[in-house]
């Protein structure tokens, strides 16, 4: 296959870099908007592409980012690689960042106070959530009865808040991704443009000189 890695990575080193890439995730994030910039699409389309996976970024529905970006950047008529690319806003540097802050918008929207404490625990939630879906779909099987407390504690204490409160941040965030894309992208695109003018015009002179020596 002409896309296949020649030398297959163990799964210790597909995990480590999804959390640091090789070249560190400043080159990742340069390749990222370099990637970018080159789409073949009119800078306004880009940019709703970007802001349609940096708003994805803030929303806690983890493994369907590339799915909700693409939807909505079609929705927006946006360009849809882009709206992949961007949900790259999100990562391992940018998350606690992100859900701190949604989550407190989130409780602040919903009236409930913020617990400080919850840091301590918010991975332990987490888990307990994935444990409860663990064991209730393991009592279908067996003579078990199913218990949510747990997946009921982290729905109001953390996704819905989390889910709630991306929405404003989210808004902010792609908007400034997307006022800031439209002019670096349309000032590349035409910097490139005038580079491919200026090959064709040297090529063309290059044809007239070698036509008059005939």
């Amino acid at each position: 296959m002409v896309f296949k890695r020649r030398d297959k990575r163990k799964l210790g080193q597909i995990v480590l870099d999804s959390v640091y890439p090789r070249g560190g995730w400043g080159r990742a994030f340069y390749y990222i908007t370099h990637r970018v910039r080159r789409l073949p699409d009119s800078p306004q389309k880009i940019a709703r592409g970007v802001f349609a996976g940096v708003f994805t970024a803030f929303t806690p529905l983890f493994g369907l980012h590339f799915v909700i970006a693409g939807l909505l950047a079609k929705l927006m008529r946006g360009n849809i690689l882009a709206a992949l690319l961007a949900t790259f806003f999100g990562n391992p540097l940018t998350y606690v960042p992100i859900g701190a802050i949604s989550l407190k918008t989130g409780h602040f929207l919903l009236g409930v106070e913020f617990d400080e404490t919850m840091n301590t625990t918010f991975l332990g939630k987490f888990a307990g959530a994935a444990a409860d879906l663990k064991d209730n779909l393991l009592a279908l099987f067996t003579d078990d009865q199913a218990n949510w407390a747990k997946l009921a504690q982290f729905y109001h204490e953390v996704f819905l808040p989390y889910m709630v409160g991306g929405i404003i941040p989210g808004l902010i965030a792609g908007l400034v991704a997307y006022y800031l894309s439209v002019p670096l992208i349309a000032a590349y695109q035409n910097r490139r443009k005038g580079r491919l003018k200026q090959k064709l015009a040297e090529l063309r002179r290059k044809a007239a000189k070698a036509e008059d020596r005939r």
